[in-house]
């Protein structure tokens, strides 16, 4: 609050004072008005205590999650198990792998019979005491003796002493000891680590600005967050999952995925546009959901597992056309970009779920072990990790951007494989192979189709952007009330975006704000000339709508902005240096020629040579003022001119004709006035010398910054695309490209010849 009142220049004891003396303090004859005082200050109250309460709010959860995990794992650690570790057999059974209890370990590679202890009943154990997990399971029978499996082994591992009974007649009393912190196993830490991270993710989003779309997105983070931690649990299996675990597996898991499905329709339907009937939709999803997940999680729907990964995947198919509905009502590039991840994630949703349906189909117990270990696993932090990337989607996150990508092929490669070895019979190393080179050549295309619509793709070509800021230099030199929509005219041809406005709203440096759509820079001031106002130029939906802008655009933008201030005070310079160097020439030519004509035509031997010298001498003052001033009415220039020309072709005893009409009275720069007069000079000494003309007429026409110029006589020139272009014509034709116009020569019935001039944009150039 003290830091937002020193912004705006609020005295120190002012901030400090309670309420009633802040008031007080802003008397009628105080600068400030009172009652903008005391709204401004209700105003930072406010806000300081929303933001107070959305950081305690915050600090709270993430010590929630901190201690949560914490918690979890020292009950993982706590939990008892038989210091061995298991594998399955060809037929389904267990087989003893490795043991660090020294009773075990002469029985390393024996298979496992029973399970029993003097009070609870004897448990025969198989493949499904060691398949982590119920919710990838797909035959209803086979869930639920897992789970009545792992809680009579809870049971079992919770006594002091447990019998072992091998298929060859051995047996052996095993005290079950707590697993420890040291053996829980990367992964579980990993897995936590993730799930605690996705969880504070969608917390900060959703109190950074809470509303529909932010709650929903952390609804998904939430679920994927308690899927992690499920995973995590999991990983530490031995023999059993502890306590209650195996029991809420399958509704928690079942409950999260939907959640997440009707989360992401319901998402979708409101951004980036708002669908028509988006209510409808949103409800739908929710009820259609709700109607699968109960009695899927109670146990009472058949084929609970069918049922829960077809919806996922309709949520999945849903979305994605929510999405192109939404594209094309508003052409965000977020909906494309989301679109192409969506068809990721639902593709290889439905890739896994027909690999684990044909391995459970086969079974076939070391594909189905790998089912339940990998396939999951991967699948769950490639959406987590999306959801990850979607708050900073329009950041340049090229490190998220292409974890997800890769959690998503390693999807399909797991998936792949199991399908090689379940469908095909091949080889582990063969479908290994065979499924890491699909899996790259896919990789190597999605990573293109993906990301090419966040990436930034400048269509101007280094040469070309030199060129249009040194234009633009020149213009807003010209012309300092244009700069807004000069430098809107840049940006436009670099980004192509659908709208670029000017706004009355200052932004203090250039950002990529709601979600990348839209690119934000404040108006700068080029020049001294230039009216400061509290403007911002706003472009939305680059590349026609295709494309996010990113963070590079953003320094890109303002390295550009950078460069043409650079540009125009560059070129002031340069014009400062070039009028200092014309008023040195201009006085020079005045005190040194003109002093030396002055005194030649006071000696002057004949009347004739007197009046040659005096009009060289005031052809000399008109270009030494010409020369030293920096610029010159239009109106002015027209009278010299006028008077110039009368006394060249009076003295040559032809007659003008001069017509001049203008909308309004521009000031001519030094070389445009410069130009203009030579181009005029030298068609009417054409005109005398060549054409031996009688009358010349000067049109002069300039009317929304379109200049026409015609010089017309009634000489004996004829066929002038014959013409040799000496110095002459070669000047004007020289002057006038310099001045960003065009020139042709006419003939002219019944004789003479008319010079068009033709200038589009008199004030684009210098």
């Amino acid at each position: 609050m003290d830091r937002f009142a020193s912004q705006h220049g609020m005295p120190s004891d002012l901030r400090e004072a309670p309420p009633s003396l802040r008031r007080r303090a802003a008397a009628p004859d105080s600068l400030l008005d009172s009652r903008l005082i005391e709204q401004t200050l209700g105003r930072v109250e406010h806000l300081a205590r929303w933001m107070g309460w959305r950081l305690r709010f915050l600090v709270v959860a993430a010590l929630a999650g901190c201690i949560g995990v914490l918690l979890l794992a020292r009950w993982a650690s706590g939990t008892p198990q038989v210091p061995a570790e298991w594998v399955a057999t060809a037929t389904g059974q267990l087989q003893l792998a490795r043991s660090t209890a020294p009773n075990l370990k002469p029985h390393v590679g024996k298979v496992l019979g029973s399970v029993s202890s003097p009070r609870l009943r004897t448990v025969s154990p198989d493949l499904l005491a060691i398949t982590p997990s119920a919710r990838w399971i797909t035959d209803n029978t086979d869930r639920l003796r897992q789970q009545v499996m792992h809680r009579q082994l809870d049971e079992l591992l919770a006594q002091p002493q447990v019998h072992l009974t091998f298929t060859d007649g051995s047996t052996e009393d095993v005290e079950p000891v707590p697993r420890g912190i040291a053996s829980l196993g990367a992964l579980f830490w990993l897995l936590t680590g993730l799930g605690l991270v996705v969880y504070m993710v969608g917390m900060i989003v959703v109190l950074a600005s809470p509303s529909t779309r932010t709650l929903l997105y952390t609804a998904m983070c939430a679920s994927q967050a308690g899927n992690l931690i499920f995973l995590a649990l999991e990983s530490t299996l031995v023999l059993g999952l502890p306590g209650p675990l195996s029991q809420l597996d399958f509704p928690c898991r079942v409950a999260f995925d939907l959640i997440t499905g009707a989360a992401v329709v319901h998402a979708a339907a409101l951004h980036p546009r708002r669908v028509p009937a988006c209510t409808t939709i949103a409800w739908a999803a929710w009820v259609s959901m709700f109607a699968i997940g109960v009695p899927a999680a109670s146990g009472v729907l058949h084929e609970a597992w069918w049922w829960t990964q077809g919806a996922v995947a309709a949520a999945g198919v849903l979305t994605v056309a929510l999405l192109v509905w939404s594209y094309r009502l508003l052409r965000h590039p977020f909906a494309i970009v989301m679109r192409r991840f969506g068809l990721m994630a639902v593709s290889t949703w439905i890739l896994l779920t027909v690999a684990v349906a044909i391995a459970s189909a086969d079974r076939v117990p070391s594909v189905q072990q790998q089912v339940a270990e990998v396939g999951p696993v991967i699948w769950y932090v490639f959406l987590s990790s999306l959801l990850l990337l979607m708050p900073f989607l329009s950041k340049s996150q090229q490190v998220m951007r292409e974890f997800s990508l890769l959690a998503a092929i390693s999807t399909v490669a797991t998936s792949l494989d199991l399908l090689f070895v379940a469908v095909f019979s091949f080889g582990q190393f063969t479908s290994v192979t065979l499924a890491l080179f699909l899996s790259l050549g896919l990789y190597a295309g999605a990573r293109e189709w993906v990301l090419n619509r966040v990436r930034s793709r400048n269509m101007l070509t280094t040469e070309r952007m030199f060129e249009k800021l040194y234009r633009i230099a020149r213009e807003v030199e010209a012309h300092p009330d244009r700069s807004p929509s000069l430098l809107v005219q840049l940006l436009q041809e670099l980004f192509e975006p659908l709208e670029a406005v000017v706004v009355d709203k200052r932004s203090l440096t250039v950002r990529v704000v709601s979600d990348g759509s839209t690119l934000m820079l404040p108006v700068p001031a080029l020049t001294d000339k230039q009216v400061s106002t509290p403007a911002s130029i706003v472009m939305r939906f680059a590349n026609r709508g295709q494309r996010l802008f990113t963070s590079d655009d953003a320094r890109l933008t303002d390295r550009i902005v950078e460069q043409l201030c650079r540009a125009v005070a560059f070129d002031r310079a340069v014009e400062q240096g070039r009028s200092e160097e014309r008023l040195r020439i201009a006085q020079d030519l005045h005190d040194d020629i003109g002093a030396r004509l002055l005194t030649l035509m006071y000696k002057a031997q004949s009347p004739e040579m007197e009046d040659y010298v005096r009009h060289t001498l005031q052809d000399l003052k008109t270009l030494t003022r010409g020369l030293a001033a920096p610029n010159h009415p239009l109106s002015h220039a027209a009278g010299e001119w006028k008077a110039d020309l009368t006394q060249r072709l009076t003295a040559a005893q032809v007659h003008l004709g001069w017509h001049l009409t203008f909308d309004r009275d521009i000031s001519l720069t030094v070389v445009q006035w410069s130009g203009l007069t030579r181009v005029m000079r030298e068609l009417c000494s054409n005109a005398i010398a060549h054409a031996e003309a009688t009358r010349v007429d000067i049109d002069f026409h300039l009317a929304d910054d379109r200049l026409d110029l015609t010089v017309a006589d009634n000489g004996q020139g004829r066929n002038p695309q014959a013409w040799a272009h000496g110095l002459g014509l070669g000047g004007v034709r020289k002057r006038v490209k310099q001045l960003g116009g065009e020139v042709e020569w006419r003939e002219i019935d019944p004789q003479g010849i008319r010079c068009q001039v033709v200038i589009k944009r008199l004030s684009e150039r210098p």
